[in-house]
Order: structure tokens, then sequence, then C-alpha cells
């Protein structure tokens, strides 16, 4: 039997598009060797067969370790990853569905990875298939889009896109091997270590923002200054006001404390004046991320497999977009009477409903692949888990909130005169709430009570106050901020950015999680690189070879010309490498061995004061324990038990109730387990076994 073969991306995916496309939507499926595919009538025959992600990736065409490396090529994953075995199956089974086809199509994501993914697929393991594969583009997987889709195939797939895929992939994978390999070797050559060093393209410009902020923090000199604040009344109501000016000497704010002492000011001014908030525009998966960040501390990874999740549940559109438009193909309407149906959205999606049209407040970027992530209107056929209970709930209303009219704040700036010294007060409140109640609890705003405010109107002062402070460093990057400065700096894409930050952690060169504080690894690597390869660490570097990929995609450049000339530069760059390995060797060894005494470092040792408690391992009985560096000298025998299941690690605390180290014990499969080490102190855990 002849049929047409549909590859797909995940198997979750798979099953959707052959339901959708069988005609009773009841597919048979099928299994080989683990390996689902299903079979569907629809005109003719058709088998649908997943991917499980990329199956082929670059490997070198020499078998050695060493750099540089410029000789690569495409291979099963397999080949390349020890941890890939089951990839041989999957490619395996796909080639004997190809066998028996006469058509193919790429049902992969219609983006650069998918793309890529069905590309690789149709000339590798389909035979050369990838010149006649038709293609199906969709942004959801809903039935209906998914039919439509197949009914409607491009004649082809979208090599545009391939060619710059595949650019992207061959060049991150030139300055992957290349810098990590002589990180590595250099260490190793120097020192006998042997550690996992890595940086990139993209990593590189990513470490150095968080190196060079945290270099600014560090060299920060706190100046002091002094705020003059005084307690009023108005109507019998207290509010707070302030001197405006800075106040950069304490004689001058003694001074101006003094003379403003009063019982009574005036009003002398009262500006209003009433000011629009325009809906929110639509979620792009940078701006979802950010927003997920700062209403649920998610961190961009995680929020990117919940949005993952919820695409091949279908209950939204395709999430790794950089649109900020809504077309009205998508059906405004029927995803409102879809939403209608849920009780937790009838009253906004009704009231939205009997607008006389539907037009969302939309940004300015457009993603040629996608529209804006919306939900589909589905709803969700099976209990969510909390991750994706929040990320679908701020989805549709930030879907909703887009459609509502302008909010209106009224603001009300007062200036209070205290012995002739002008006070500010600003107060603040919503005349009408348009679409803050659809974007509700995801949205709030200062609402102030308005007392009587009328000019030369007298006011109770109750105090004048003094207070110094000092200025503030700048802040650390938190996942958030970091994701808006690489987008700003056009560092990475919107599917790669938030997998870079994973990486830095992963590598161990950052400490904290909300806060990214770069560690001495972190200092180390990014000391190397913009001392011998600074080009490698450039923004504008980084910037100008993604522009080159997108022109690519454009067909405005050559893929073979952005190649020669990246294989030139890293020439350069390996080179001065190989001459300074022994140097670079030195600065990373030192910074590798403070980086392991760090994660094993509990904090400063409470009986002697000197020491630092460090976990250990005893040489005799092999038990891990905590003890204090001063005994190595003769001077404290400080010591803890710990639990001899689990990875324990510092989580540079205390115990609030004893004053003991604190550390963090991870066991598989359970929640992570925070532990006073103190034995005495009460509650301790059951279940740890410690000796």
């Amino acid at each position: 039997m002849k049929y047409t073969l549909i590859v797909t991306e995940k198997p979750d995916a798979a099953n959707r598009i052959a339901t959708a496309l069988d005609e009773e939507g009841k597919p048979k499926k099928s299994t080989q060797n683990g390996v689902p595919y299903y079979t569907v009538y629809r005109g003719g025959a058709i088998v649908v067969v997943p991917a499980i992600g990329h199956l082929y990736t670059i490997n070198s065409k020499k078998k050695n370790c060493g750099y540089p490396v410029f000789d690569y090529q495409w291979v099963p994953r397999y080949q390349a990853e020890k941890k890939a075995k089951r990839v041989r199956v999957w490619l395996k089974v796909i080639s004997d569905l190809a066998k028996n086809a006469e058509t193919f199509v790429d049902g992969c994501d219609f983006d650069i990875e998918g793309s890529i993914i069905g590309y690789t697929i149709l000339k590798y393991a389909c035979g050369e298939k990838q010149d006649t594969a038709k293609r199906m583009k969709y942004s959801t997987l809903t039935n209906e889009e998914l039919q439509t889709a197949y009914d409607n195939l491009l004649p082809h797939l979208d090599f545009a896109l391939v060619e710059a895929g595949l650019t992207r992939h061959e060049i991150d994978w030139l300055y992957g091997i290349n810098l990590s390999r002589a990180l590595t070797e250099a260490v190793k050559a120097t020192s006998g270590q042997y550690a996992t060093l890595s940086t990139g393209r993209v990593q590189g410009p990513t470490l150095q923002f968080l190196e060079e902020r945290e270099k600014d923090i560090q060299s920060f000199v706190p100046t002091p200054y002094w705020k003059l604040t005084a307690k009023i009344g108005i109507d019998g109501k207290a509010y707070a006001v302030e001197y405006e000016p800075v106040l950069e000497t304490l004689a001058e704010a003694k001074m101006i404390q003094d003379a403003a002492k009063t019982k009574t000011g005036t009003i002398t001014s009262v500006e209003i004046y009433e000011s629009t908030v325009n809906p929110p525009i639509p979620f792009d998966l940078g701006s979802l991320q950010r927003e997920a960040y700062k209403l649920f501390r998610y961190s961009p990874m995680r929020t990117s497999k919940t949005l993952q999740r919820l695409y091949l549940d279908a209950l939204i559109s395709y999430p790794r977009t950089s649109s900020q438009k809504l077309p009205s193909v998508i059906g405004y309407g029927n995803i409102l009477k879809k939403l209608q149906k849920a009780p937790a959205y009838t009253k906004q999606a009704t009231e939205l409903l009997v607008k006389s049209s539907l037009k969302p407040n939309e940004g300015k970027k457009i993603d040629p692949a996608h529209p804006a992530i919306y939900p589909t209107g589905n709803l969700a056929q099976k209990p969510l888990d909390t991750a994706s209970k929040n990320i679908f709930d701020l989805t549709v209303k930030r879907f909703l909130a887009v459609f509502a009219e302008p909010a209106v704040r009224q603001n009300v700036n007062v200036t209070i005169s205290l012995n002739d010294y002008p006070f500010r007060l600003s107060l603040t409140r919503t005349l009408a709430e348009g679409w803050f109640r659809f974007y509700q609890p995801y949205v709030w705003f200062r609402e102030d009570v308005l007392p009587p405010l009328v000019e030369g109107y007298p006011v109770e002062v109750s105090r004048v106050s003094l207070k110094g402070h000092y200025t503030q460093p700048p802040p650390r990057y938190n996942p958030r901020s970091l994701l808006l400065e690489m987008e700003k700096k056009q560092i990475g894409t919107k599917a790669t950015r938030a997998a870079i930050i994973q990486t830095l952690h992963d590598r161990r060169y950052l400490n904290g999680t909300d806060q990214l504080a770069v560690n001495d690894l972190g200092f180390g690597v990014i000391g190397v690189l913009e001392r011998y390869c600074p080009t490698v660490v450039s923004p504008e570097m980084t910037r100008i070879l993604e522009e080159k990929m997108d022109d690519i995609q454009q067909g405005k450049e050559n893929k073979q010309k952005v190649l020669a000339d990246t294989v030139e530069t890293l020439k350069q760059i390996t080179t001065e490498l190989k001459n300074k390995e022994n140097l670079i060797g030195i600065q990373l060894s030192l910074a590798l061995t403070q980086a392991r005494l760090d994660d094993r470092t509990v904090g400063a040792c409470p009986k002697c004061g000197y020491g630092q408690l460090v976990i250990l391992r005893s040489k005799k009985s092999k038990k891990r324990f905590v003890g204090c560096t001063g005994f190595f000298e003769g001077k404290c025998n400080m010591a803890y038990p710990l639990p001899q299941i689990g990875t324990v690690k510092p989580c540079g605390d205390i115990c609030k109730k004893c004053g003991a180290p604190v550390v963090t014990v991870y066991l598989r499969g359970k929640k992570p387990w925070t532990l006073c080490l103190d034995p005495q102190c009460t509650p301790k855990s059951t279940d740890l076994k410690t000796g």
C-alpha cells in the first residue's frame, strides 16, 4: 500500500495531527520497537510518524578531542552522543516507513528548529526526499487548523529557513567546540585536572553582561544623602510628604529640618491630570517569560517547558514566536466563545463578545512564521499542574486584556509649604478600570483616597523627620532583566536565550537563581576570553552574525561565505589560545580550585570564628561530615555530621532557632530538604540517615 508519510517533531504532535486528519477521528496506532506511528485515512492513506526532537546533530569528521576543528558533518545523534542510543531505533522505523511512501510531508513545527528536524529526517532517513516533500504550516494543534494546514500544503520546504537554521547550528558548533576544548585542554595540560568548561558565540557575551555588572557592584562606592519627610493631616487622614531636593550634607539637612518645623502648613498648589493606560500588547515568548518570572518566579527555561506542554495539549498557540501581532484570521470571536464556557472567563469573554468590533492592541514586532501567543479556546481535558495552570491563566487573561478598553487614571501632585519649604504629595487613583478588570490579578496600581485639596487650605503637621541613606549599586541581573538585555543587544534568539542562561548555571559560572552573580570560575572564564579572544565576548560580533543569518533567511547572504568568514576568524582565535595555553591553564586552574572550595564551604565556624566550615570526607570511614578548616592547623575541632545519602549543598544560611549552619539535601524523586547541622536542634529530619 502506498501512502503519504508525515514527519512530526514530537509524539504528542503526531497523535494530534493523526486524530485531526483521520476522517473518523480515530487513527490506528501502531508500535514498532517502541516507536509509535499512526495510520490515517483522509482521501487516501496517510502515515504519521514522530521524531523525538533533533535526530541528527553535528559532529567532527575526525575522532579526536583536540582543537582546532573545522571539518564536520551532520550525523545521527547516537553517533555523537552516548545517551542517544534510542535514536538508532527511531531512525530505523522512519526509514522503513519511508520505503513505501509516495508523498512526503514535513509536519514539524514551523520555525528554525522544526524546519531543521524535518529537513534532516527527509534528507538522511528518508532517502533525499527533502526536495520533493511538501510542508504543513500551522500555529496551533487544534483540529481545525491542522486540517486546514494539510488541505493547503505548501509546495516545498521552507528552504530559506532551513538554510538559516543550518548555518546557525554549524556556526554555534564551530565556536562551541573550539573554544570549549581550548579552555578544557588548557586546564588539563597545566594541572592534570579535568573539568567541563564551555563557552560559545552567545554564552560569552551573556557572561560578560553579568561580569560587567558584578564589577560595577563590587567597585561601587556608596555616598550618603538625606531625605526629609513630614507627616501631615488633611481632613482627619494622615499622609507622608517629602521634601523634593536631594540633601547631600547633614548640616544642610538639619538646618532645613529645623526651619521647616511647624504645626501648620499650607497647600500652595494642586495639579490634577488624567492619563490613559493602554491595554497590554500580546505576548511574544520573551515578554511572557519575563512576566512569568515577575509574577511566579519561574525561570525562563521552566516557562518555556510549560508553554511547550500547553501547546502540545492544543491549549495555546505555538510559543516560540517573536510576534506581537494577532491577525484576525485566528478567529477572535470563536476563541472567546470557547473561553466563555469556562466559569473563570465567562464574564470577561461575554463582555468582549458584545462589542461592535474586536481589535487587539498590538506591538510592533512581527514574526513571519507565527502570530503572538494566544489561547486556542480549548479547555484542559485533565487537571493541569500548578505551573501549567498559572501560565495558561496568564495567557488567557493577557489575550482578553488586549481587546479591552484603555484604563483611565487620575494623578494629583500637591505642593505643601512648611515655613516656605516645599514638600510634595503625590496621589493617584483609577477612574475607569478598562482592561485592568480583564487582567486581574496580574495588574495592580496604587489606589489613594483623595482628601479635599484646595490651594491655601491649611494642613496639620505632626512631625518633620530626617533619615540618612546611601546610594545603592546597580542591581544584579535576574532572569527577567537578563532576558531583556539579551533581547535588547540581539544576543541569541527567542528560542535559545533561556537555554543559554540555564547553561551558565549548569557550568557553575553563576551563583544564585534570582540575583545572578558571577562566581570565581565565571570570572576566570570570562577573564581568559576578554584577554585572549575579546571578539568572542563582543555583543557586536554576535549581533552582526545574527543579522547575517537573518539575511540568509531572506536570500540576501550566502551560507558558505558566512561559514568561511567564521572559520577564518576562529583560526586566528584558536592560534592565540594555543600560544597562550599555559597562562590560560594556570588562570583557569586557580579559578576551578577556588570554585570547588566554594561549593563545599558551608560558612564561618561559629566556635573559633577563624576557620571556615567545609564539607569533607573521612579517609578512614569514607563518611562525609562538616569540619572546620582550623583543624588542619591544630586550632579548632568543630565538626557536624551529615546525611550519608543524597547530594548535600551549602545554602549560605543559618538556623533561625540555634544559629548553626544550614545545608540543603537533594534526594532523587523528593523535594529538597533544608537541614540544620546541629544534632541537638529540633525539629530534625526523620527520614535522613546521618553518620
